[in-house]
Formats: structure tokens, C-alpha cells, sequence
């Protein structure tokens, strides 16, 4: 029996979706080759394991390499394989079995845009023609080529991460070589049922997203501003439902008695990001959630105090609010001074008219 094993859907170990879903072969009794035979003429991986909403925001450079490489097998590798779009052909776990398996491929390309330590590591283990974003050196993560520097001292000095004007995707299309023309994130809702929730959808759904995890807490808005812009945004006639964490769990249930908007509890991801799915605008800071709504085409009103604003592609859906007060702690987890907290200039006005102003008709 003839195998075409550079077909895009074989596996080796196991049928391919082809044979199981028509019974075909790679090569029919009749001499005729599979109508599925996809084959493969390179093999590219992208290492992004980061946090959700940094594999989110990598999406879109998928839209280039299918177009640059459109006979390419994508392979990628996470911490949240969950989100990885299904146009990847290989979505692969952070794990031992995994990187054993990748080190045994050659690659065409791999792109590593990542600055941790143990993806710059791997990077440099990896087998491939071409390598580009970043790697470990002498035990030192460095560039692998001039296309990878600026983003790189963007990392190092906090000058150069300020003066910064460029947005996370144009930097990654720069680093592998390509422009960035808009190409918008991609964003898979799963497939499961969606759950029932006691939504008003001939309102205007406005989702607050309240938290920012435990460790940017110099994001954080104050509590009674949250409910005062639930308040507000009520008994101007929007449907208000608070989201966040298990972390935000009771402070959204308190949020909840004292606003009268709408709490459904936490969730996990898969269901998060139907929930969110079900609201016309979020305001949230730059967390996960900023991430999901981007990806969903969702409105948007971003906090935003401790980054560099330009970092932020919004793709014309919504507007980024910082303090009247310019913030003092860039890129720092906590307030380096307790007694100038510039999130507590944040009007709820002002939120309050950017949220109009985006859901008008």
C-alpha cells in the first residue's frame, strides 16, 4: 500500500480524519491519489507560550503565514492550547512529551516570541533553517537577528519600552519579517452549548470586568467607583453584568447587592469568553478579558495606567482612558507610592461618556 506521508493529515500513529470520516486511502486500489492529500512543503513553529491574552494578541500573525506559506504545517507551542486557532495544525501543550517530539523535527522556520527563559532555551535546541525573535546565549536571553532588537531593549530599559509608538502586533510582524496591515486577531468560540443566563438583549449589554489578578495591582479601580459606574450606566438604560475571576468573586457580589447589576459568577475560560460574547462593550483594564473582547469584535473601554498606550491595537473598537493624573510606576506591579494613586483619577464621568458615546446607534 502506497503512503503519502507528507500529507498534512497524516498522522502515522493513528488514522487520519479522512480515512475516518469516508474511508479512503492515501492511494485507492484504482491508482488515484486521496481527493483530501494535502501536501506539505514546510514546517513552521511558533513558540508563544505567555499568558492567555499574549497567545490571543500573537493570533494574527497566522493570517501571514497562511498567506506567505499557504502549503505550510503550523505547529505551536503554549501554556494555553486552548486558544490557539484551528487553523494551526499541531496545538501543543507545554510539556515533556511535546518538546521531546519537537526536538526530534527539522523546521523551515521557527519563531520564538517569547523572552522567557525556558522558550529562548528551546529555541536554541530546536533544529531549523531559520530562526527568528529570541534565544538563549551563553545563558543570556538575546535577539536572534536585527529584527528582534527593538523589541527586545523595549524589554531591558524602561526609556526605550516609553518611546515605544509601535502596537504588540506590529512589533511581531517585524520581528518575522513581515508588515503589519490590520490583521485582526482570531478568536474561536468553542463549540459546546452556550449557558442560559438572565441577560436583557433588547438592552445595550455593557460587561464590567473588575479585576486585574493579583499581581498588576496598580490597575485596580477603586470599588466604589465600580459601583457608581454600574449605577450610572443602569439608570441610563444598559444592561450592566459584572465579570471576572474567582478572585473577584466576592467583590463582584458585593458590587452586585450594591448596584443592582447583574452577577453571574466565575467561570472557566471557555465559558468566560461566552459570556463576554454575550455583551455589546466591556470595560476592563488590560487583562485576559481585553484580549477575548478584541478577539470577539466586541466594543471596548480600556483602562489603562502602568503601559505604554501604543502597545494596544484596538482595531477602531473602542478607546483607552488613562488618569487625569499622569501614573508614576510604569510597568510596575504595585504602587511604588501608596499615596499617589493615579487610578483613583479616573472619573466615572468619563467612563460613563465613553461607553455612550461607542454604543450610540
Amino acid at each position: 500500500m502506497q503512503l503519502k506521508t507528507d500529507c498534512r493529515f497524516f498522522r502515522g500513529d493513528i488514522p487520519c480524519k479522512p480515512h475516518k470520516q469516508f474511508g479512503v486511502h492515501c492511494v485507492e486500489s484504482n491508482g488515484k491519489v486521496c481527493a483530501h492529500y494535502d501536501p506539505v512543503d514546510k514546517k513552521i513553529l511558533i513558540i508563544k507560550l505567555g499568558a492567555i491574552g499574549d497567545v490571543i494578541r500573537t493570533t494574527p500573525l497566522l493570517h501571514k503565514l497562511k498567506e506567505v506559506y499557504p502549503h505550510a504545517k503550523i505547529y505551536w507551542l503554549t501554556l494555553t492550547p486552548e486558544v490557539v486557532p484551528s487553523v494551526v495544525d499541531e496545538a501543543m501543550d507545554f510539556s515533556l512529551k511535546n518538546i521531546v517530539a519537537l526536538r526530534s523535527l527539522h523546521f523551515d522556520i521557527v519563531y520564538n516570541l517569547d523572552k522567557d527563559r525556558e522558550a529562548c532555551a528551546l529555541c536554541a535546541q530546536i533544529s531549523a533553517t531559520t530562526k527568528k525573535g529570541f534565544i538563549l546565549k551563553d545563558g543570556t536571553i538575546s535577539p536572534i537577528d536585527s529584527a528582534a532588537e527593538a523589541k527586545y531593549l523595549t524589554g531591558i530599559f524602561d526609556d526605550a519600552s516609553k518611546a515605544n509608538a509601535k502596537s504588540y502586533p506590529q512589533e511581531i510582524f517585524e520581528i518575522a519579517g513581515f508588515t503589519f496591515n490590520g490583521e485582526k486577531y482570531i478568536l474561536e468560540l468553542p463549540a459546546s452549548k452556550t449557558p442560559t443566563w438572565n441577560i436583557n438583549k433588547r438592552k445595550k449589554v455593557i460587561g464590567l470586568n473588575t479585576g486585574c489578578g493579583d499581581r498588576w495591582t496598580s490597575r485596580l479601580w477603586d470599588d466604589k467607583n465600580w459601583i457608581a459606574l454600574a449605577k450610572t450606566l443602569k439608570k441610563k438604560g444598559f444592561e450592566v453584568v459584572l465579570l471576572g475571576g474567582e478572585q473577584e468573586h466576592k467583590k463582584n457580589q458585593k458590587f452586585a447587592r450594591a448596584s443592582k447589576a447583574k452577577y453571574f459568577g466565575y467561570y472557566p475560560l471557555q465559558q468566560f469568553m461566552k459570556l463576554v460574547d454575550q455583551c455589546d462593550l466591556i470595560v476592563t483594564s488590560v487583562t485576559m478579558a481585553m484580549h477575548i473582547t478584541i478577539g470577539l469584535g466586541k466594543k471596548i473601554v480600556l483602562f489603562n495606567n502602568i503601559f505604554n498606550r501604543h502597545e494596544f491595537e484596538l482595531y477602531n473598537l473602542g478607546a483607552i482612558l488613562e488618569p487625569e493624573k499622569p501614573c508614576q510606576c510604569f510597568y510596575q506591579a504595585t504602587c511604588t507610592n501608596p499615596q499617589y494613586r493615579c487610578m483613583e483619577h479616573m472619573p466615572v464621568q468619563r467612563v460613563v461618556d465613553a461607553c455612550t458615546t461607542l454604543l450610540k446607534p
